[in-house]
């Protein structure tokens, strides 16, 4: 749902936007989205994955849900990814942030995963797929519960290579060769 306003919304106006909620947004070419409640089956695949990545030897300090990243479209606009795994430089530069956003200076981080919700597919397979490669993120997993698939797109000479898994197949992570993951234990949430 898109918040509206009376004209566009700059970058500083958004990181000093408060309505007075606890509310998260997206700015999208100087558009304000609401971040409406995930669905449970959503919430419970990007808690999956971050006990995985966890327990895949990724520090804490390196793993985040909902943190902002500064993406460019058309204006600098922010995303909010489902789980975002931090390199070790990134951790660093953010250690002692006081917001859990990325700015458009900073590292990219090693993984981006947006988990599909209904009516959004546009925005997770087409935008943020262009936002996120302009900011050079090594790795994009769109998990998609209503398609019942896992597309993992890796970053090779300027453009997303993809890859899509369903069913009891691997998910083969070009950043995570230990991985021994299934879409269908994925997607069971």
């Amino acid at each position: 749902m898109t918040v509206a306003t009376a004209k566009k919304m700059t970058f500083e106006e958004f990181l000093n936007y408060d309505d007075g909620t606890d509310y998260l947004y997206e700015l999208e070419n100087g558009e304000l989205i609401f971040m409406p409640s995930e669905s449970e089956i959503n919430q419970r695949i990007a808690i999956f994955l971050l006990i995985y990545f966890s327990q895949l030897g990724i520090p804490y300090y390196r793993l985040r849900m909902k943190t902002e990243i500064a993406v460019y479209s058309r204006m600098v606009g922010v995303r909010v990814p489902d789980l975002v795994v931090f390199s070790e430089e990134l951790a660093q530069v953010m250690q002692n942030a006081t917001r859990s956003l990325i700015l458009m200076d900073m590292p990219p981080p090693l993984l981006v995963v947006e988990v599909v919700s209904p009516n959004q597919e546009n925005r997770d397979y087409r935008y943020k797929r262009s936002e996120y490669g302009a900011r050079g993120i090594a790795e994009y997993w769109i998990v998609d519960p209503m398609g019942q698939k896992v597309t993992v797109l890796e970053w090779v000479e300027g453009f997303y290579d993809e890859r899509v898994f369903t069913g009891d197949e691997v998910i083969c992570s070009p950043l995570f060769s230990d991985l021994k993951l299934t879409v269908a234990e994925v997607l069971q949430g």
